[in-house]
């Protein structure tokens, strides 16, 4: 609190000094009273005036000074009514009840919201579970069904559809969790070619009825990560990759680079590309682009999903594209054998 601020907020207080100045000056004078007396009055006065409005300064700035402090080191600011200190004055206690008060309804509020946003979480995340268990019968029927009116390229259609569905699932599913990716999560030594074939194996349907060609040239090399969710993180990037092809013809490279402190995994198409100018924004929350304005299967979730993962399991997410030639996504682990790999 400036002096400045202070003395503005006491114009009031001021001007009454002033006014009653100005009315004892009249009637001093009226009555006779001598000038040099009347000055070393209103001196005194000036003076009195002034060390209380500096003391009063002085306590306001140092009170407030308090407050500040302690907001500033709370990790729930809104609790500041419940730690602020005290004061004598009736204005400070009133406006400690309001808050008070008023940070009691929002509290309440608050953890309405957190029980609704549980409840639905857990919801979501039961409907997803049960869900999937007549994805699994049907994928068995599809497999075991020997004599029947549907033609191979029926059965390979509708295994596609529900890979397709499948990962869809997944999607809401990982989206659910991943607020809470520290309490489902577990790094290890884990082999990226490993996680790359059941990622592939998983969504072979899918890639065979879009006519999908892998190059693998990923090394057998290692990281450290929590296989489940990188695996999800692949798939997604993959299922991009088919879903901006160039018609039939869609190769995806495969390909990694180990350096001094970490290794790249870099997932590489011959797709349609992306802008220039919508490259930055693809892990965006929603964002589609012009390509997705085109493919109304886009949601904007996939990439965001992503990068929502990786930041929370250190892993560095970057994406490099030629529109109309390529489009590169590159996923770079740190080395983690010193945090991770003692016995």
């Amino acid at each position: 609190m400036t002096l400045w601020n202070f003395l503005k907020d006491k114009i009031m207080l001021l001007l009454l000094h002033l006014l009653c100045m100005l009315g004892s000056f009249f009637y001093f004078s009226a009555c006779g009273v001598n000038t040099g007396q009347l000055f070393l009055f209103y001196m005194a006065w000036l003076f009195l005036l002034t060390v209380y409005l500096l003391v009063i300064w002085r306590q306001r700035s140092h009170y407030f000074h308090q407050i500040f402090q302690i907001l500033d080191t709370l990790d729930k600011p809104y609790l500041i009514s419940e730690v602020i200190p005290d004061s004598w004055r009736l204005e400070d206690r009133l406006y400690r009840s309001v808050l008070k008060d008023s940070n009691k309804s929002v509290i309440d509020a608050v953890h309405h919201m957190e029980t609704e946003s549980t409840e639905y979480k857990e919801f979501i995340e039961n409907w997803i579970h049960e869900v999937k268990l007549p994805l699994t019968s049907m994928n068995l029927m599809c497999d075991n069904r020997k004599a029947s009116a549907w033609t191979p390229k029926d059965t390979a259609l509708l295994k596609s559809h529900l890979s397709e569905l499948e990962n869809d699932v997944d999607k809401a599913l990982y989206f659910a969790r991943s607020d809470t990716v520290y309490q489902d999560y577990m790094i290890r030594e884990i082999s990226l070619e490993n996680v790359l074939m059941n990622v592939i194996q998983r969504s072979r349907p899918y890639l065979i009825q879009n006519h999908v060609r892998i190059d693998m040239q990923a090394e057998a090399k290692t990281v450290y990560c929590d296989d489940k969710w990188l695996e999800f993180m692949i798939n997604q990037i993959i299922l991009n990759a088919v879903k901006y092809k160039k018609q039939d013809n869609c190769l995806i490279t495969i390909r990694t680079r180990k350096e001094a402190c970490s290794t790249t995994l870099m997932i590489e198409d011959n797709g349609t590309g992306i802008r220039q100018e919508e490259l930055g924004r693809i892990f965006d929350k929603g964002f589609t682009g012009s390509n997705g304005r085109k493919n109304r299967r886009s949601t904007g979730i996939g990439l965001y999903l992503c990068r929502k993962l990786s930041r929370k399991l250190g892993i560095t997410l970057e994406a490099d594209s030629v529109e109309g030639e390529f489009t590169r996504i590159s996923l770079i682990f740190p080395d983690g054998s010193q945090y991770f790999g003692r016995e």
